[in-house]
């Protein structure tokens, strides 16, 4: 059995091959601005977990991973053929929601910056009843004894 580190490895040559093969040999237009964000394997590494995203539209994910899932064969032999591993795995993809996740957060933060009344001003420090002289700077000081 392969260790966790390796498991890692062989996680991200995937990625990196898949990656490759979207921005490169696949000219399906559902797969334009497809992105592989994360790929998991299991111990044995005979089943792969891709997780894409699409960097347009939010809608489009659905046609996104229709297309994926009708060029898994073609990814499969292409990731069997580029990493040398004894069983090349089954690839399966899912969709991310991390992408959405992070925009909708920022709304959310926007809303809420909008939304909160503005921070009240502190109060002046009270003294013992005499007015604060104001700081002189040293740098008056020396223009005044220049004149």
């Amino acid at each position: 059995m392969p260790t966790p580190i390796r498991q890692k490895r062989v996680a991200e040559q995937i990625r990196l091959v898949i990656s490759d093969l979207l921005q490169r040999e696949l000219r399906d237009p559902r797969l334009a601005l497809a992105s592989v964000t994360r790929v998991t394997i299991d111990r044995e590494l005979a089943h792969a977990d891709v997780y894409v995203s699409n960097l347009g539209e939010a809608a489009d994910h659905t046609a996104m991973l229709a297309a994926l899932h009708s060029a898994a064969g073609l990814i499969r032999r292409e990731v069997g053929r580029r990493i040398r591993l004894r069983l090349t795995p089954e690839i399966e993809f899912h969709w991310d929601p991390g992408l959405e996740n992070v925009e909708q957060v920022g709304r959310l933060l926007d809303r809420l910056k909008a939304e909160a009344p503005p921070a009240p001003a502190a109060p002046p420090a009270e003294t013992d009843g005499e007015p604060e002289a104001p700081a002189a700077d040293d740098d008056d000081d020396a223009s005044a004894e220049r004149r």
